[in-house]
């Protein structure tokens, strides 16, 4: 089984219409169509460039009015599923439930469906500036092209929840990402690189490039796409099937054969998710959360 994913290094930067939204949307779309994609992931956060279209007094949008657009965003995505036929991971985007702010990765099915995975881990500025919430599962989902996960940003630095989301049967972690420093960047960096190793999974994940300035804690955007697989021979020494270049409007593709994964978790040269000591600590085979 193989697939081809695409991944979007947005370009934020200040709009005035929902169209303008939709225009570089879709850019990247038949972008990534003229490659033959069956998937395409877009950033974390990457919905806040709405918040700059601003209010009747020119006063850009704050994060509570941002879920308002929850109904265009879908609506979008879905028809541009549709049309293009393919899936596409929409990022995230901040939606409301009852009085609950949360930032929700969507999946847009070619036939018009949509799942939901909203962030399990929040950072401090997530807390504290916009008073979001955590969610409260992780699911997986089949695809024709195999088993995958959507897990965030900071999710991504938990080790635990991506062991639960292989023991589900995901080959494929998409992980949105959205850091305003190289340090906020690498951290998903490295650890998205642990992830694949741990798990011998692929992890495909992106970041927000660009500035949007009346927008707060959105004005710094340090991203990079990057397909990463395990270190062993089937795959790239270094563990990068293909990556972006620093800060820039681009879009990169690669092909994930999920045999290769299959193989070497098998006969690798190691073989981390087997040889795992589940008489030494807690197994996550059952993919269930464990509450203390």
């Amino acid at each position: 089984m193989q697939l081809r994913v695409s991944a979007v290094q947005y370009h934020l930067h200040k709009i005035h219409s929902f169209q303008e939204f939709t225009n570089q949307v879709e850019h990247y779309i038949k972008t990534a169509e003229e490659f033959g994609s069956d998937f395409i992931i877009f950033p974390e956060f990457f919905t806040t460039q709405l918040m700059s279209i601003g209010n009747a007094n020119g006063d850009a949008l704050t994060i509570q009015e941002l879920p308002s657009f929850t109904e265009q965003y879908r609506a979008l995505f879905i028809s541009l599923a549709r049309t293009y036929k393919m899936h596409i991971i929409g990022g995230t985007h901040v939606i409301r439930k009852g009085d609950r702010l949360l930032n929700v990765a969507h999946m847009f099915y070619p036939d018009g469906r949509v799942v939901e995975q909203a962030k399990l881990h929040i950072t401090p500025t997530e807390v504290n500036e916009w008073n979001m919430s955590a969610g409260d599962s992780l699911e997986v989902f089949e695809t024709e092209k195999g088993t995958i996960a959507m897990l965030t940003c900071y999710d991504i630095e938990f080790p635990e929840i991506v062991r639960m989301a292989k023991a589900k049967g995901a080959d494929v972690i998409f992980c949105p990402s959205c850091t305003d420093d190289r340090h906020g960047f690498h951290r998903v960096r490295y650890t998205s690189h642990a992830r694949a190793i741990e798990n011998q999974v692929y992890v495909v994940t992106t970041g927000t490039v660009g500035s949007l300035p009346t927008v707060d804690f959105m004005r710094a955007n340090f991203g990079q796409a990057v397909v990463i697989t395990p270190n062993d021979v089937p795959f790239p020494p270094k563990g990068i099937m293909v990556e972006g270049e620093f800060n820039q409007d681009m879009i990169v593709t690669a092909d994930l054969n999920l045999e290769l994964l299959y193989q070497v978790r098998e006969k690798g040269s190691v073989t981390t998710w087997r040889d795992r000591r589940t008489d030494l600590y807690p197994d996550w085979e059952t993919g269930e959360l464990i509450r203390s």
